[in-house]
């Protein structure tokens, strides 16, 4: 190279070079915006399985270069069980529920021999269809970029041309070398997917139970759950199962068969959850209790059945405890420790209300949610430990576990009605919660079982929404 002797040319060089380097740098930063504008407003794409709609889309872009997708579940972001390699993957969202007769094997999977498997493959053409459509929008998104800043500063028209390909070119390199590997192994992770359990489920679930015994056929209402609904720390009813699961003769499933003059079945037990109690067998107290459910199949003329569900498989009353010897009970860890048991319960919470949807006589559902037995001030709980922030919190974690009780509810077209205690929280002249020192310390007194009969009575009194059902296959 010639150079002059003050160095004139090596510095034109170098002065171009940077220029060169400058606009590179700046079209690579317009081709992430246009990618990160598209991941946001790319249209998610509706996939139809069993008459089940499913939305998908990809989720927001990771640090991570593998982890598991997302599934959207009656407002909780669940992780899927399969993990996608790439720092953007696959978000899944269940849009519409029908109650049908194909719900329950779109939901558990079906072992019989050379059944379809139609649900990862639906779910595979929609993340190609997704990626196409974020792919196009990335395009675009760049021209649009590119062009407003060409147009800003003035560029010549074959500057701007130049400017517009070279900036098409980086955004979509850099679109389809950063989601490429997702791309490319998705819809294969995908098409292994036969339900939705598999994708976002348990590893181990309760087996399908059939009922066993003699048909229960005077049985008009069936109540199922936990001890909310087993009326725990009141008077027991007869019985040795009864004892064994803390069940009353004043808990609502009581008052409901004195209201109406029905023969009311309480099935519920403390410390049940769905796995363990509801759809699985429960040992309590030393005796192996049958799955709830199966036993409420025996009365198949029950025209409605009631769920009590949810506080044990959080391990609520552990929470509690907790928040009553630390100082502030919304650290990370335990945040993190709810979501983590929020999840959980949605997962099965969603088994559980398939195999309530797929009930032979229809029942009507009521999913009861909880009561708050708190209130606004401290009173009698400073004394136990429970300060305002840490009753705040409490307050929130049942509002957000109600919130996936009754979207969920809503999703199957069930009630969920919710048990009003204003003016009666537990430090109240008159509490409808037990306190702190009873035997069951937050349950529901005798006057609070009745206030929840009340609101489950407002539900059955108004009339049920059709829903509509396909004939069984």
């Amino acid at each position: 190279m010639v150079t002059t002797q003050d160095g004139t040319r090596p510095a034109r060089w170098a002065t171009l070079t940077l220029r060169w380097l400058a606009a590179l740098a700046l079209l690579v930063v317009l081709a992430c915006g246009a990618i990160a504008v598209a991941l946001q407003v790319t249209p998610m794409q509706t996939v139809t399985v069993a008459g089940q709609v499913i939305q998908v889309g990809a989720t927001a872009p990771s640090l991570s270069l593998s982890g598991p997708g997302e599934v959207d579940l009656f407002g909780q972001s669940l992780p899927t069980n399969l993990r996608f390699t790439g720092p953007v993957r696959p978000r899944l969202q269940l849009s519409q529920i029908t109650i049908n007769s194909e719900l329950t094997t779109f939901v558990e999977g079906t072992k019989a021999a050379g059944a379809e498997r139609i649900l990862g493959a639906r779910l595979a053409d929609g993340w190609k269809r997704y990626f196409a459509w974020e792919t196009a929008i990335t395009g675009a998104g760049a021209l649009i970029l590119v062009g407003a800043l060409a147009g800003w500063r003035r560029a010549p028209h074959r500057t701007t041309i130049w400017l517009l390909a070279a900036g098409l070119v980086i955004a979509e390199a850099l679109n389809v070398g950063a989601i490429m590997a997702t791309t490319y192994t998705a819809p294969t992770l995908l098409r292994q997917v036969h339900s939705l359990n598999e994708l976002v489920g348990s590893q181990t679930r309760p087996p399908r139970i059939d009922p066993a015994g003699r048909p229960l056929r005077r049985v008009q209402a069936v109540v199922i759950g936990d001890s909310t609904a087993a009326g725990a720390g009141l008077a027991l009813a007869p019985g040795a199962t009864a004892h064994a699961c803390g069940r009353s003769a004043d808990s609502y499933a009581a008052d409901l068969s004195d209201v109406n003059g029905w023969k009311v079945l309480n099935l519920a037990c403390d410390g049940a959850t769905i796995s363990q109690g509801l759809l699985g067998p429960q040992v309590h107290n030393g005796v192996r209790l049958p799955p709830q459910l199966a036993e409420a199949e025996r009365a198949s003329r029950a025209s409605v059945i009631i769920v009590s569900v949810g506080a044990d498989d959080l391990n609520w009353a552990a929470v509690v405890r907790y928040c009553a010897v630390t100082p502030n009970c919304d650290d990370r860890a335990t945040q993190a420790y709810f979501q983590q048991q929020l999840a959980s319960f949605s997962k099965d919470y969603l088994d559980l209300l398939s195999r309530l949807a797929a009930l032979p006589a229809h029942p009507q559902v009521i999913i009861n949610r909880y009561y708050n037995p708190f209130g606004s001030q401290p009173g009698c709980l400073g004394q136990a430990g429970l300060t305002p922030v840490n009753l705040a919190t409490l307050t929130s974690r049942l509002a957000t576990l109600n919130a996936v009780l009754a979207q969920g509810a809503a999703e199957f077209r069930f009630s969920s009605p919710q048990p009003d205690f204003a003016g009666h929280e537990i430090c109240t002249p008159q509490p409808y919660v037990q306190g702190p020192g009873a035997a069951a310390p937050f349950h529901p007194t005798a006057a609070g079982q009745l206030a929840i009969a009340l609101a489950d009575q407002a539900v059955l009194t108004q009339p049920v929404p059709p829903v509509p059902r396909q004939p069984a296959a």
